[in-house]
This record gives structure tokens, sequence and C-alpha cells, in this order.
């Protein structure tokens, strides 16, 4: 919970069990109810130990995630964490009927207007209305968690994708970057992301996915992002170097639904692309801000077993010092698989960066039987 002074100043956030006393006792007030944030009446900062905050963010084009933590020596821990929907695609769609709009005004029967849209300047850094929409809501939204958590930084993950190389499915001069430890990780998440984590043929989940050549290399088949999906051992192994229109001959709707979807243009990495430095540039100007890439926020979330999401990304984004035991804490700890199937209770834990054996990974998950009463985690 978010805590202010009786100034109006944040202090340490704190847990939910102190929130609900101090409210008991009197000694704060409720200031905000979504998210919550409480007041205190007889404290200043002053008066106060904060060891501040940090934010992490994980834009997207159509998600952002962005995580409350504290950051020690040793542990990160999360305290809040949102996910941010844009509306980028709605704002693209009302652009278009408006243009629409104007374009019919002027070919009807009425006096004649001259079209204007040729005879403006564009600014440099200018950005599409619906992408500024993106980059205007993050800004917006940590620009109100600074105003109720003391916020020290921010680290940003900075998602590099170089359509160019995805484009053209082959190796391009004077790109040896391309060619490095991660080399290969940013097109695999593109496919993950593209085509939902799941095989393309049988739908299957959560289980180990190749990476598989629609038109097969061995048939003329090239290594662009447009024929490459992800399948499943046993159907990259039944598939072999076969035609898809062959594997898939009794599956005339799937095999419509697959070329379909490679065939989807490169529109969510283009907007990430365009947005990543505006993002940057505007957060710097307000605190200081560490930029890490995709792949890096990748090894940190895989090594600490957590699930893909962007509140979580968010919460992984940046370095961790292995120099000592990290533990990046909020939705990890050591997994407790439940002897019944019964609801869970999911309490806030750590997870670590040096990824010990056995693993200490995502959710606490705290078993709770049927007529139990829900008790505040201590």
């Amino acid at each position: 919970m978010f805590v202010l002074d009786k100034h109006g100043r944040p202090l340490q956030p704190c847990t939910s069990a102190r929130a609900r006393q101090l409210l008991k006792k009197g000694r704060a007030a409720v200031h905000r109810r979504t998210p919550f944030v409480i007041r205190l009446k007889d404290r200043t900062i002053d008066e106060s130990e904060v060891d501040e905050v940090e934010l992490g963010t994980d834009p997207g084009s159509r998600h952002t995630g962005i995580a409350v933590f504290t950051a020690k020596v040793g542990e990160r821990r999360a305290r809040y964490a949102i996910r941010l929907d844009h509306r980028g695609a709605q704002i693209r769609r009302k652009m278009g009927q408006r243009a629409a709009y104007r374009r019919g005004r002027r070919s009807r029967n009425l006096r004649y207007r001259k079209p204007r849209f040729a005879n403006r300047t564009r600014p440099k850094g200018w950005l599409p209305p619906s992408l500024r929409h993106q980059v205007a809501t993050t800004v917006s939204w940590i620009d109100r968690l600074c105003r109720w958590a003391p916020v020290r930084a921010v680290h940003l993950e900075r998602v590099a994708f170089d359509t160019h190389a995805l484009s053209a499915g082959r190796s391009l001069e004077g790109v040896e970057y391309q060619h490095g430890t991660l080399h290969g990780t940013e097109v695999r998440e593109y496919l993950l992301a593209k085509w939902g984590r799941r095989c393309a043929y049988c739908g299957l989940s959560d289980v180990p996915l190749n990476l598989d050549h629609i038109h097969p290399r061995s048939l003329g088949g090239s290594d662009r992002v447009s024929n490459l999906t992800l399948a499943c051992v046993p159907c990259n192994q039944a598939k072999g170097n076969q035609l898809v229109e062959d594997f898939l001959a009794r599956k005339p709707k799937l095999l419509a639904a697959i070329l379909a979807q490679a065939k989807v243009p490169l529109r969510d990495a283009a907007a990430v692309q365009s947005t990543r430095w505006a993002l940057w540039q505007e957060l710097d100007a307000c605190l200081p801000t560490h930029v890490a890439s995709g792949g890096h926020t990748k090894w940190n979330r895989t090594r600490n077993r957590l699930p893909k999401s962007h509140t979580l990304d968010a919460l992984a984004v940046g370095k961790l010092d292995h120099r000592h035991r990290n533990r990046v804490g909020g939705v990890g700890g050591r997994m407790h698989r439940p002897r019944h199937p019964h609801p869970y209770s999911y309490r806030p834990a750590r997870l670590s960066s040096s990824a010990p054996s056995p693993p200490e990974a995502v959710l606490r998950l705290r078993h709770r039987r049927p007529g139990d009463r829900c008790r505040p985690h201590r």
C-alpha cells in the first residue's frame, strides 16, 4: 500500500495489514482508493526512514507492464504492479474515419476545399497519434506513481527488433552485431508472441516448442520470419520436410489459418521500435533511467521460472547483481505443490537471480481448504 505523510509527500510503502492497523487506530486516512493510498496524520517525511523504491517498465505495442519494487543489496521485492492496455488500434481506426469524412466532404457538391494535409510540417521526433498515446500514457502513470511512492530510478526494457533483417530473411553485411551471444533471441520472442506460445498444428501450450519452416528449406524455403512458425516436438517430427499443404491436406481450415497468420505484418514490432527512444528520452528527463535489452529480461525471468506476463517482465527488467544471491521479490518464492485441487492464495515472495537448484521459483502457493477463512499474509 502506498503511504503519504501529513503534507502529502510519499513515504515507504507498507503492507495491507499495516495499513489496516493505521486506519483502525485513527492514525491514517484514506487518500485514494484505486490504487489504495493512505495519508498519515501524525508523521512527516523528516521523521520517517525512507528506503525509496524503483520502477520496472516493460513496454509493448498493445500492453505495458509497470512494477514498483524495493531494491536492496541482494534483494528485489515487488510492491505494486499494473498492466496498461493501449488504445492504439482504436485511435488509428478513428483517425481513418475522420480522414474519410474529410475526403468525402471535399468531394461532395459543395464549395471547393483545398486539401491541407500536405501543407503541415512535422517536427523532429514526431510520432503518429496512436504511438504518441502509448508514450504519453506510460509516462503519465509513472508520474502518478512517483507522487505516491518515493521513486529513485526507472528500469526500462528497450526491445530491439531488426525488422529489415527479419523481412530479408538472410544475414546482411555490416550487421555483425546480430551474431553475438543473444543472436536469434529476439526473433524467437517475436515468433512466440505472434503464434501465442503454442503449437501451430495441434495447439498445445506449455510444452517445448521448435522453430519450424512452413515451406521446408530442403524444398527451397527461406529463413524469413513469414516462413517460420512454432511446432511441438511430435508435430515437428511428423511434418519433417513435407509441404504444409500436404501435411494438413485433411485440415483445410487449419491450413488457411496458418497461412494467413504467417503473412501478418511486423506491425507490433514496428510500433515498439518507433516508441522506444521517445519513451526513454521522456523518462530520462524526469528520473535516472537504466536501459536493458529484452533478451536480458528473458534471461532473468527464465532463470527464476517466472511465467510470461508484462508485469513479471517489468519486475525482471534490468541488471541483477550476481555478486550476491540476489532475490527479485514480490511474485516469486519457493513453489509448493498443493496436495488437493482446491483454491490457492498467491503470496508475495522472492525470486533469485542466481537460479539455484532446486529453483527458487515463481509463486508461493499457500494451500487453503474449503471453508477456511482468508487471513492477511504477514
